[in-house]
């Protein structure tokens, strides 16, 4: 409960802190390439239950539907922005909506995309799929896109077992650093 009053307040406050940047980087995905601004992505959440997850468009729009690090050329398919976005993190931006909507918590597993069956399955049988998952997370600040899936799956587990709001503020001041410092994006 705690932790929901923690995520409202803190999407509030950020939401409107933060509304003339979401407007300016919307402004630019319309303008520098076709296409809607908004990328609205099938996620696993809670209990495996499938959201929609919002985040700023990075991606021509015929990019094929999987994970990043699957496509043959990911480059090749960023838009003229995209590999700043995504080296900023502000693609990440929209989803403030997904955790003020309760689908998504600041601190949590990263939500998985509907067909990374792997990986839900891995995180199920861990107990992992009992959790909110979140715009960041334990497995996000030791690595993000440069680990393995069981890596990923049993960071996620680490954080299931140690979960608590000093816990989850370490997690936050970390992505902070991360991003700041850009480490460990793909793309």
């Amino acid at each position: 409960m705690l932790k929901r009053v923690f995520d409202l307040f803190l999407a509030l406050c950020l939401g409107v802190l933060l509304l003339l940047p979401i407007l300016a980087v919307a402004l630019t995905v319309r303008i520098t390439s076709p296409g809607p601004v908004l990328y609205w992505s099938d996620r696993v959440g809670r209990r495996n239950r499938i959201f929609r997850m919002p985040k700023f468009r990075s991606m021509r729009t015929d990019t094929p539907v999987v994970a990043t690090h699957l496509l043959a050329d990911p480059a090749a398919y960023l838009t003229p922005i995209g590999s700043f976005l995504r080296k900023t993190s502000l693609d990440e931006l929209p989803q403030l909506w997904s955790i003020f909507k309760g689908d998504m918590s600041f601190v949590g597993p990263r939500p998985a995309l509907f067909n990374q069956s792997d990986l839900i399955a891995m995180r199920t049988e861990q107990g992992v799929d009992d959790l909110v998952p979140g715009l960041t997370g334990w497995a996000q600040v030791n690595g993000r896109d440069e680990l393995s899936i069981p890596e990923k799956v049993r960071l996620d587990a680490e954080y299931l077992n140690r979960q608590s709001i000093s816990f989850d503020l370490l997690i936050l001041w970390l992505t902070f650093l991360r991003v700041i410092r850009r480490e460990g994006v793909a793309h």
